[in-house]
């Protein structure tokens, strides 16, 4: 992979991770919440992929990962726009 592709996919891998930080902790529909969930499979992507020398595939990942990235950037956004005020039980004196 040439240096300068292997920036750009470095640059995309932490600005996913760190978009994916911003995903509100709490989910109602399981016990990981949505932030978990997402950079595990961020990371797990990451990793399966890193092995891959054609180009073309590469381009191909890279585009993938761009359009989930601005997936993930709307969901955040409706996720703030939407955002509940935290139940009793997730109050911090209540643990």
């Amino acid at each position: 992979m040439a240096a300068s592709s292997r920036a750009q996919v470095l640059r995309l891998y932490r600005a996913l991770l760190r978009e994916s930080q911003r995903f509100s902790g709490y989910n109602y529909r399981c016990r990981s919440s949505r932030r978990t969930y997402a950079i595990r499979r961020i990371r797990d992507a990451f990793r399966e992929n890193k092995s891959i020398k054609d180009s073309e595939k590469i381009e191909e990942l890279v585009n993938k990962a761009k359009e989930n990235l601005e997936i993930i950037h709307r969901q955040v956004t409706i996720g703030q726009m939407y955002a509940t005020q935290k139940l009793v039980i997730e109050s911090p004196g209540n643990t």
